[in-house]
């Protein structure tokens, strides 16, 4: 029996004769008869029941104001129509909820956010106006990883119908339910099979098969060129990305996480920890829930080699967010939790950041400020692995190594049993490796238009010059490339060893300036420095200077080398030098090459990194 047929079969009917199982009947409701299991749970480690104050937030299946979760026995989640119909519903009983499309994606759905505030607004200007922060809220960047979609619609229902209102009397709320929206159609019962539920799950990519929380940096995707603009435009003061993770077992059902002390925004990093994350612990956890910091074992199947320290670069959310100085948090709840756990889980994490934003919004845009304008003379391109001062006590799972006769490895079988692992090593990237000076100001000449263009999606400040302007600047030149071996993301990767050197130039008219002076100036330098591994050049937008198109024929080479010689006793000893490499001695080409490169015939662009830099 193939394995569909086999998962299938252990799908429970949906038939009047079903029975849920206890841990997933609300105390409030009665649940229409639905699966007890999920396909996937046969292959899955055993899951710990669960029992938390949270479950008194749902409502019954019957009443008129349950989701579609609620009203599906807490194991589905609505469809993008379904999903719609049910807010309109919702916000055709107040002023206080607006909707606003984003845009379109590529197969045409709108990407949809509703604004929650206590005066309607519907415009970022009118939004502003009430002078409150705004906390953005987006789930389904990963569209199968949809519990944000689920706990905000029911929060907002509750904010509006129910007894929460009260939380936008200091905090404007915009919620996206679904980011990647065309990979949330792509839905099956098939999809994610690491995690428990919902029963059908969106794909992790969009429709163009790119991973959207790999995209802030290059923002390829048109899902992501449309949000970008949307928190240019909408000027939020917390982002918070709502995922899944998979991986180990561990008793956390929601851990959460952000950018790092040594990154760019260390002001945010101590609100973060010092004011959010007590606040937001403490609130899941009268809940019934284990919050717990992200985490990522250094070694799966052994949990004692201890944890890795994620310090995300800005193609990922939180990375971003500390590149642009926005407050950024990514919820990673854990996927072997009952959906029913994890999305209530997210619903007290929201209404408890609402909170704590509405009554610390003076204390969080005091740090935001000090990080937009702090403007450090030198950044941090790269960083290595060290191992962290204090280490980590683990709520785990215990486990046991068993020989697979499948795959003749050792694989890990959990048990169920929660166990603690005190102090465990915990190792990050936080050593500085790559520095460099801030530069004044960046030059782009104009033909690089498709660069010219994303910084403008990301917000970054440009102007441009009238006439050509004669400048003494700095310029990379570029050596020994590196391709990556195949496609990532939709690019072809590339690093390359840079070295600054002074030149005198003529920019055209046309080129743009970049101020690094400026609140996004921290991630220009970011996106424009070849050594960073998210810059533009990594990315693959300057592939053409990497391409030799012309030439010169070896019977014209050999001649001017002669020539070369004669006029240059001093490139003689040179060359005598040169070939003491064995193996440029043995290659005709490249000793020819050696000539042509120093000759005045040669391209004197080529491997140039054509975007200069002001001290």
């Amino acid at each position: 029996m193939c394995f569909k047929h086999l998962s299938a079969a252990i799908l429970v009917s949906l038939s009047s004769s079903s029975v849920l199982a206890d841990d997933e009947v609300s105390s409030q409701a009665a649940v229409p008869q639905i699966a007890t299991t999920y396909i996937n749970d046969s292959i899955l480690p055993p899951t710990i029941e669960w029992h938390g104050s949270s479950e008194a937030l749902l409502l019954s299946a019957e009443d008129e104001w349950a989701t579609p979760f609620e009203q599906n026995g807490l194991k589905t989640s609505p469809g993008y129509d379904e999903t719609f119909a049910w807010l309109d519903r919702l916000i055709a009983q107040t002023d206080k909820l607006k909707k606003i499309s984003l845009g379109k994606s590529p197969q045409g759905r709108d990407i949809w956010m509703i604004i929650a505030s206590e005066e309607g607004a519907n415009t970022p200007e009118t939004l502003r106006k009430n002078s409150k922060p705004s906390v953005l809220v987006q789930a389904g960047i990963h569209s199968g990883e949809i519990d944000g979609k689920d706990a905000g619609m029911m929060l907002l229902r509750d904010i509006i119908i129910g007894d929460k209102g009260a939380l936008l009397d200091k905090v404007n709320l915009m919620f996206v339910p679904i980011f990647s929206v065309d990979g949330h159609e792509r839905s099956t019962q098939y999809n994610r099979v690491n995690q428990r539920g919902p029963v059908n799950m969106g794909w992790r990519t969009t429709s163009k098969n790119l991973n959207l929380n790999r995209d802030y940096a290059k923002a390829d995707a048109l899902e992501m060129q449309h949000m970008l603009r949307a928190i240019n435009e909408w000027q939020p003061d917390l982002y918070i990305d709502v995922h899944v993770t998979d991986g180990i077992d561990y008793q956390y059902d929601v851990t959460f996480g952000y950018n790092q002390p040594q990154g760019l925004s260390p002001a945010s990093y101590r609100w973060l920890e010092q004011e959010y994350r007590p606040a937001i612990e403490a609130a899941l956890s009268a809940q019934g829930h284990v919050p717990g910091q992200l985490v990522f074992a250094i070694d799966n199947t052994d949990i004692t080699k201890g944890m890795s320290l994620w310090n995300p670069s800005p193609r990922y959310s939180n990375g971003y967010g500390d590149a642009r100085h926005l407050p950024t948090i990514l919820i990673e709840n854990h996927s072997l939790k009952p959906f029913k756990q994890r999305v209530l889980g997210t619903y007290v994490m929201l209404e408890a950041t609402l909170e704590t934003v509405g009554n610390q919004s003076t204390k969080l845009r005091s740090a935001i400020k000090q990080d937009r304008y702090s403007y450090p003379p030198q950044l941090t391109l790269t960083w290595k692995k060290q191992q962290q001062e204090e280490g980590w006590d683990f709520k785990g799972i215990s486990y046991r190594l068993e020989q697979s006769p499948i795959s003749g490895n050792e694989v890990v079988r959990w048990t169920g049993e929660p166990k603690l692992y005190p102090d465990l090593p915990v190792i990050g990237n936080s050593m500085a490796d790559i520095r460099v000076q801030r530069p004044s100001a960046y030059y782009i000449p104009p033909q690089w238009r498709e660069v010219i263009e994303r910084l403008d999606i990301h917000g970054i400040r440009m102007t441009r010059l009238d006439e050509p302007t004669q400048l003494n600047v700095e310029q990379y030149r570029l050596r020994q490339p590196e391709f990556s071996g195949k496609d990532y993301e939709g690019r072809q990767r590339v690093k390359a060893k840079a070295v600054l050197h002074s030149t005198d130039t003529l920019l055209p008219a046309g080129t743009v300036r970049i101020d690094t002076r400026q609140p996004l100036g921290d991630l220009a330098i970011l996106l424009l420095e070849p050594q960073s591994p998210d810059s533009l050049l990594q990315w693959g937008f300057f592939n053409p200077i990497f391409t030799r198109t012309e030439y010169i024929e070896n019977y014209a080479v050999e001649p001017l080398a002669a020539q070369m010689l004669r006029e240059n006793p001093q490139l003689q000893v040179e060359f005598n030098e040169a070939l003491k490499d064995q193996a440029f001695a043995a290659d005709p080409k490249a000793r020819l090459r050696w000539f042509y490169q120093r000759s005045p015939y040669f391209d004197e662009q080529y491997q140039v990194y054509p975007v200069l830099r002001q001290r």
